[in-house]
């Protein structure tokens, strides 16, 4: 990985800017989850309705200690890309108040694509994540065919580039951790 494309993505985050970046499932747009006003961008750059919260990518030292262990274990060893829809308590770290769902809860999911975790540690915060579309439209299976009119709209747009090439991968599973401590999956 050049350390230039993390340079790059880690300037557009740390000034509140938007960033078309490689995720470990499909090209993926984001920001600093802690910056409300990002978050917003990021809400009007798909024309998404705020009821469709987002999910966002983070570390094993951004789960509070007192998240199940079971939940630990899916987002940390799962053998596919795999996101956790969990009270927002169970993150060690502030997110932005608009971007958890209406109920207090978050998709959380734990990368295992060396760009991401390289992103997620020099940031220290969570990472938006959410597909590079406009709301209801395909997810773009690779880079080129990423809308240009969305593209136009991200403050920053890393390039197409060879160490971001990985085999396909399905979208990730969704799990939520229902009230009662029990898991039930809303997307295999």
């Amino acid at each position: 990985m050049t350390p230039t494309l993390i340079d790059t993505a880690l300037h557009a985050l740390r000034q509140g800017l938007t960033l078309l970046y490689p995720t470990d499932t499909i090209w993926g747009i984001g920001c600093d989850a802690t910056n409300e006003d990002a978050v917003e961008r990021i809400y009007r750059i798909k024309e998404r309705d705020h009821n469709k919260s987002m999910l966002v990518l983070a570390n094993e030292q951004m789960l509070a200690p007192h998240i199940p262990s079971e939940v630990r274990q899916l987002l940390l060893h799962s053998q596919r890309p795999t996101t956790v829809i969990l009270p927002i308590d169970m993150l060690a770290v502030t997110i932005s108040d608009n971007l958890p769902a209406s109920d207090g809860s978050i998709g959380v999911r734990i990368p295992q694509f060396d760009f991401c975790q390289q992103l997620l540690h020099e940031l220290s915060s969570p990472l938006v994540s959410t597909s590079a579309n406009l709301s209801g439209h395909p997810s773009p299976a690779c880079y080129a065919d990423i809308d240009p009119i969305l593209m136009q709209r991200i403050d920053c747009c890393l390039p197409d580039h060879t160490s971001f090439h990985h085999p396909p991968v399905a979208p990730s599973r969704i799990i939520r951790l229902n009230p009662d401590g029990t898991l039930a999956t809303l997307r295999e």
